[in-house]
């Protein structure tokens, strides 16, 4: 039988599962298509780490790896809903509320002392940071908004803040002494093994050996200078103060686990400068890192001796120091607080959107100094905040569209999140080596720089410039390669780029190479013309710009149609972002309200059955995904999305409606009348008792919601909670 995996997720999206999947699981056994399951949420990852420790009951398989297996197959068709990418408090409070249920895992070891504990903190690192999407991901990326959708957000457009040619907001950034200008790129020649030395006082220290590299194969090395992050972060905390500005980090503490998580410890201790002169020892004495932000920080100095002295001097430093951007003002949350809390590819159109401001302790809006370190991609926001000053706001009812083709097969473009990035513990040099001893690549670095490594293979560029073409070609559309001759790692991508164009035909296409901040300023000269440009990038670059423009175009990312063609011949479809997934999830627990939007599931569902139809040669599997999109459109002229308070429908509802139209398109389709007969009678019934299916999902609002908990709900707990109408379970039994 043909079979789809539906991936269990996290928070909201996993919440939407539970509503959503027993209604994809009923109609796709219409055709023949078995849905099932596997749980690579943060939660599940972490106890497959550890049979070992638990019962047989308690135990799970690494779906993970499994689902990485299958994505090299022809046969793969995974439809994967936003997941958690842990930062440090995120896997500290996963392991917590595990043990509380019974789970018998060791603590996270911050500084591991033996063996046990260095093999504790091994099989942790496996799950944080973006531990799923680089097994998943054998195939690049193709994201754009579908024609349903930016005809909506034509017709309907969201609000976006006005703009004002006064604005003094900016980014702020390095510019020198970090990543992007330490970088240092080689082309692999023939088949090696490499390994990484730090070389100190005339020792040398393996970081990383047996890293295997394959002919064609690019790699890079660069690193950021801690003492150079330092004196500007201590320039721009004052340049806040001066400007009467807002001052906000953003990073991407999630994907990036290793790299931001301690280059945010830098921004904490910046801007808490005298806090951490005069208590700086005693905070580390408790176990207490800046790297886990001042939220951390804070809770952990409850019960330490002198900890009230030391809370109080944090806030004479909030009081004196430049006014911070907040997460969240009625709870005195700030952007400093949590490293997982402000994602740059969310948090950055978030406030270009609303007039280039952030929120200040007062709950009002306020003009903000964006402090982004690293200048690999800075540029990028402060050509779209330039635009904005000068040109205005963008018109979401005329602007055009940028779709993005994302290089990301095989783990391309790790940057920062994985086993070749490194915090230097002393002064000396490190050296990249192939098998043979030559030093490939090679820097001189201070105690406590940060440098990293990262590959990308040569058949994932191959079928990333393909794909590019292909979709150029489909949608007669520009396509812009955002690749910066300037930059290392960018220069020995052109070369490859224009050798593996040269092979495609690419006759009559629009095809062009930019740097990032030029590429955006053309892209935006286009928008405001109402033309669509397609945006080529690397890994980082495709994160970002799948966030800034969708937000800009139709106000959520979530409404993307995301395609991921394996390169095997299988397909990955995703369902877009997960950044506000966990104020849903609060919301939902408050008052049994659930504001998440799965019209990503939906178009990523109907791809996947069109996929599977021609894999599988399954006509009623083509019939249940083209039925699906014409029922999409219905549903977004209908405006059954959830609303965004009380009393309108929510996730369950906009659930319900989505039932009832796909079963009303495949009642009136002609292709296959025992499928029409089929859904007949479950389109009607669902049309009769309409009113009193939203009653009992209306019903059900303003109380509070108990799931069993935040990280693993329980599953009866969280199936009643998502499930509260008795009329639609029934009427999706019949089928």
């Amino acid at each position: 039988m043909a079979k789809i995996i539906y991936t269990h997720t996290d928070e909201a999206p996993l919440l939407a599962t539970y509503s959503f999947l027993p209604i994809i699981a009923a109609y796709a056994k219409t055709a023949g298509v078995d849905v099932e399951t596997r749980d690579i949420s943060l939660a599940g990852r972490v106890i497959s780490q550890f049979p070992d420790r638990l019962t047989e009951e308690q135990r799970l398989d690494d779906a993970l790896a499994e689902l990485g297996e299958l994505a090299t197959k022809p046969e793969a068709n995974i439809i994967k809903l936003p997941n958690i990418s842990a930062s440090i408090p995120q896997l500290k409070a996963t392991i917590a509320e595990l043990q509380s249920q019974g789970y018998d895992l060791p603590a996270y070891p911050e500084n591991p002392q033996t063996d046990e504990e260095r093999e504790t903190r091994a099989r942790y690192d496996k799950v944080k940071g973006s531990a799923v999407n680089p097994v998943l991901r054998e195939g690049n990326s193709d994201r754009r908004a579908p024609a349903s959708v930016k005809n909506y957000a034509k017709s309907h457009p969201h609000s976006m803040g006005a703009w004002s040619s006064d604005s003094r907001t900016n980014v702020a950034t390095m510019g020198h002494d970090d990543f992007r200008s330490n970088e240092k790129s080689v082309v692999i020649d023939g088949d090696d093994t490499l390994s990484i030395v730090h070389v100190a006082g005339g020792e040398e220290t393996v970081l990383k050996e047996g890293l295997e590299v394959l002919d064609g194969e690019v790699v890079d090395a660069t690193f950021m200078s801690a003492a150079k992050l330092d004196e500007f972060l201590e320039a721009q905390v004052a340049q806040a103060k001066a400007d009467g500005v807002l001052f906000s980090a953003h990073l991407k503490a999630t994907m990036m686990k290793v790299s931001d998580p301690i280059i945010f410890g830098h921004v904490v201790r910046a801007y808490f400068a005298d806090v951490f002169a005069q208590y700086g020892e005693q905070i580390a004495a408790a176990g207490l890192s800046a790297n886990d932000g001042l939220g951390a920080v804070l809770a952990g100095l409850d019960g330490v001796e002198g900890g009230a002295e030391i809370k109080a001097a944090f806030e004479k430093g909030l009081a004196e120091g430049p006014a911070l951007a907040m997460v969240d003002s009625d709870r005195g949350i700030t952007n400093l607080h949590v490293p997982s809390d402000v994602i740059i590819d969310a948090s950055m159109p978030a406030m270009i959107r609303t007039s280039g401001q952030m929120w200040n302790a007062e709950g009002e809006q306020q003009d903000t100094l964006a402090v982004i370190p690293d200048s690999s991609y800075a540029g990028v926001y402060q050509a779209t905040i330039d635009d904005c000053r000068a040109h205005g706001a963008l018109d979401p009812s005329t602007m055009g569209s940028v779709p993005n083709v994302g290089l990301m097969a095989k783990a391309a473009e790790e940057y920062g999140s994985h086993d070749k990035t490194f915090e230097i513990p002393a002064a000396g040099t490190v050296e990249v080596r192939n098998a043979a001893g030559e030093v490939l690549l090679s820097h001189d670095v201070e105690a406590g720089d940060i440098w990293r490594a990262c590959q990308t293979k040569d058949a994932s560029i191959r079928d990333w410039v393909k794909l590019a073409v292909t979709r150029a070609r489909a949608s007669a559309t520009p396509a812009v390669f955002w690749l910066d001759e300037t930059r290392a790692h960018d220069a020995n991508l052109i070369r490859l780029v224009n050798t593996y164009l040269a092979e495609q035909d690419t006759d009559g296409l629009e095809l062009s190479i930019m740097a990032p901040a030029a590429a955006t300023t053309y892209s935006l000269e286009r928008i405001r013309k109402g033309e669509d440009t397609i945006s080529v990038t690397g890994n980082v670059l495709r994160d970002y710009n799948t966030d800034l423009f969708p937000i800009l175009e139709l106000g959520t990312s979530a409404k993307m149609l995301s395609i991921v063609p394996l390169m095997n011949g299988g397909g990955l479809f995703e369902t877009g972002a997960g950044g506000s997934a966990p104020k849903h999830v609060q919301q939902l627990v408050k008052e049994d309200y659930l504001r998440w939007d799965s019209l990503g599931e939906f178009f990523a569902l109907a791809a996947s059955l069109e996929h599977l139809a021609g894999y599988a040669d399954n006509q009623r599997a083509k019939i249940l995904g083209e039925t699906l999109d014409r029922a999409t459109e219905t549903f977004l002229n209908e405006d059954r999305s959830p609303g965004r308070k009380l009393g309108t429908i929510d996730n369950r509802g906009s659930h319900f409606y989505l039932a009832l139209y796909w079963a009303e398109e495949l009642a009136k389709q002609t292709d296959d009348a025992d499928l029409a007969a089929s859904f007949a009678a479950l389109a009607g019934s669902l049309r009769a008792d309409e009113q009193k299916i939203v009653d009992e999902l209306l019903a059900v609002q303003g109380k509070p919601a108990d799931i069993g908990g935040y990280f693993r709900p329980d599953p009866t707990k969280a199936d009643a909670v998502m499930r509260p109408s008795g009329t639609l379970n029934a009427a999706l039994a019949t089928l």
